[in-house]
């Protein structure tokens, strides 16, 4: 525990990992913040090792390589768990949040910046469903060649929580958890000030939109500046339908949400873009704190009232925080 006569500093600890930008940022003595900050990188690196779908030694690797064998392959509590929430994921979202579609991405080349064929897409449908997988814990199996699992859709929300636990059973109290704008708030700057959150611009990197005063919790943002292309001067985004295989076209460019666990937050963000074209109100039933930026540009929604916006974008420095 920090001596409580200890003069508080500010200890920042930046670095990549899931595909990410990511800062730690600890207020305590200088020693003390520094090791924690070391020990909270080195389970995010951990978490990352665990569930990448790029290591063949990871626990997706283990369950996508078991496809349509017959074998299911037994998993541990904390897998087990954010299986379940996978299912209770699905199940909020009537299907739409479906971690059985990842498989999409042998299609959709954002990159490429050129449309998959109905062929492509066709040839990739029937390895989607949820509904398909067998899920006993903790047992799991996909019962087709092919299919494949993919905890990308919320565990970088699931890691930032467990980085702030860490934090705070380390005796942090002030600080936060930055991974690529999946940010969890340990406490508030050692003066009882919030952190200042910049919410990315949906149009223009490296600004932000506007900036929400943060104490405690966690925001995560969603958007559909993610992963894009423009063809033919329309925007197709990552937000697919796991039905038709299709980009969707979502009401609004971004949403923020704020709740207890940046896990919750991260999901709720995602399931409103992908609610957005037939539910653009499905947000406001849910009782979270939200943002909402248009697809021109303006803000809305129960948080408006409280940020700091400007017509003309602020620029977003390496971390989104102050």
């Amino acid at each position: 525990m920090p001596s409580s006569n200890a003069t508080p500093q500010l200890h920042s600890a930046a670095f990549n990992a899931m595909g990410s930008r990511c800062e730690i940022q600890l207020y305590g003595p200088k020693a003390t913040a520094k090791a924690v900050a070391a020990r909270a990188v080195e389970c995010v690196r951990a978490l990352e090792a665990k569930y990448s779908r790029y290591r063949a030694d990871s626990v997706t690797a283990r369950i996508n390589a078991a496809a349509g064998s017959g074998h299911a392959i037994e998993v541990d509590p904390e897998t087990a768990a954010l299986l379940d929430y996978a299912d209770t994921l699905h199940e909020q979202s009537d299907g739409l949040f479906d971690i059985t579609s990842g498989v999409l991405r042998k299609a959709w080349d954002f990159k490429a910046e050129r449309l998959p064929t109905d062929e492509q897409i066709a040839t990739l449908l029937p390895l989607i469903g949820w509904s398909k997988v067998d899920w006993q814990a903790p047992f799991v199996h996909l019962p087709e060649a092919g299919m494949e699992l993919d905890f990308g859709g919320y565990v970088k929300e699931y890691t930032a929580d467990c980085v702030a636990d860490l934090c705070r059973a380390s005796g942090i109290e002030h600080g936060l958890v930055n991974l690529g704008g999946d940010i969890h708030v340990i406490g508030p700057h050692p003066d009882g000030s919030p952190w200042q959150v910049g919410i990315q611009h949906p149009r223009q990197p490296n600004a932000a939109i506007a900036r929400i005063p943060l104490a405690q919790g966690a925001i995560a943002t969603s958007g559909d500046y993610e992963r894009y292309m423009m063809v033919d001067g329309t925007r197709y985004c990552h937000l697919l339908h796991p039905a038709t295989g299709h980009s969707l076209h979502p009401a609004f460019a971004s949403i923020s949400v704020v709740a207890a666990r940046c896990l919750i937050a991260g999901s709720f963000t995602t399931i409103a873009l992908l609610k957005s074209p037939e539910e653009p109100q499905w947000l406001s039933e849910q009782g979270l704190p939200y943002l909402t930026t248009d697809q021109q540009l303006r803000l809305g929604g129960s948080l408006e009232t409280g940020v700091r916006a400007s017509n003309t974008p602020t620029p977003m420095p390496s971390a989104s925080v102050q």
